[in-house]
């Protein structure tokens, strides 16, 4: 298939679900936009282009497998509300010179909740979760560009109701070393539910997104910006008190920005983001305290990767990311694939 043809039919998948989206504001298994990754929370909590040696990123694009070393476990944990616990897990793993697969799951948990009769007394208590289980493959078409697709398994569970949903990713990037300059484009969950909480199905969380990295020249310093939700434009579906949200603000919650910067050779980076979006639904929700910022740092030392992140996900309480990863292959191979990858990753 011509990288043509690729893209053709990404953005035709995209586009399939478009007008079923714009018939509602609600859908469910929306913990998939929760972050997964510290570095990505730290540039605002949405990036799909940044081309690091990072296994948490292929939650959001599953084309960024690429970049990936051989055989990475990465562990990431998540601080939300108050009771709850948040976190992933992710397998990546070379496949021949140009391929890459991965085995990857998110949850979240709500604890207990009580179950009461119709006079309020407890008779029990009752679980909530979410669950994500999912696989992706990543494929190196050429030098500069790569693409990757993965299939989603979703359940949740909420107090004796549950659903299930197949979903899939579509994700392909661009990167150019020599201008640092990366580009992505995904075409996330799309797909729909087996089986619903109540008689009526509900649409996923389905999203076309496009995101931008630059390198600034001979400094260590990349900027991000990453649109989003691209395929709700109407005013209905945002926070809009006065009822008079202009186009400029619509523009706005489309937009995640984020800057990082790398020292010492890259073994050390810290970032820095804004949502505006988030900012402001926080501000409205009575939080004002560095409401849609977010920031972080990681350190990589050999094989071994640590990174944390600051949020504001919830008016109750910050939310802190804490990624772990290592790589368990031994000395790279001379392959086609991991010239490109260590390319991509210096």
């Amino acid at each position: 298939m011509t990288l043509t043809r690729l893209l053709g039919v990404l953005l035709a998948l995209a586009l399939l679900p478009a007008s079923s989206s714009a018939q509602g504001s609600s859908s469910v298994f929306d913990f998939l936009n929760l972050p997964t990754s510290s570095h990505a929370m730290a540039l605002g909590g949405k990036n799909l282009s940044l081309i690091e040696d990072d296994a948490s990123l292929i939650f959001q694009n599953p084309a960024l497998m690429s970049s990936v070393s051989d055989k990475t476990l990465n562990l990431n944990f998540l601080t939300y509300m108050q009771g709850s616990k948040a976190g992933n897990i992710s397998y990546v793993q070379a496949q021949g010179e140009r391929g890459t697969w991965s085995a990857m799951a998110q949850f979240v948990g709500y604890g207990d909740m009580d179950e009461t009769d119709s006079e309020g007394n407890i008779i029990g208590t009752e679980r909530m979760l979410d669950m994500n289980i999912s696989g992706g493959y990543s494929y190196l078409l050429s030098d500069r560009w790569a693409g990757g697709v993965s299939g989603k398994f979703l359940y949740s569970y909420y107090a004796g109701y549950s659903s299930i949903a197949l979903a899939v990713d579509l994700g392909l990037n661009y990167y150019n070393s020599d201008k640092d300059f990366s580009f992505s484009v995904v075409a996330a969950n799309l797909g729909g539910q087996v089986s619903a909480f109540g008689e009526i199905a509900e649409s996923l969380p389905m999203d076309l997104q496009l995101g931008l990295s630059k390198g600034l020249g001979q400094l260590p310093v990349r900027v991000h910006l990453t649109f989003y939700d691209m395929f709700r434009w109407s005013k209905d579906y945002y926070y809009n008190p006065d009822g008079n949200l202009n186009g400029f603000q619509i523009f706005l919650n489309h937009l995640n920005l984020g800057a990082d910067i790398t020292l010492y050779q890259g073994r050390f980076w810290l970032g820095l983001g804004y949502n505006f979006r988030r900012g402001q639904e926080m501000k409205a929700g009575g939080s004002s305290h560095a409401a849609g910022l977010t920031l972080g740092a990681g350190i990589n030392i050999k094989k071994l990767k640590l990174g944390v992140a600051y949020g504001n996900y919830h008016i109750g309480a910050p939310t802190l990311s804490f990624t772990l990863a290592y790589s368990f292959a031994k000395e790279k191979k001379n392959t086609a694939k991991n010239t490109i990858t260590q390319t991509k990753t210096e």
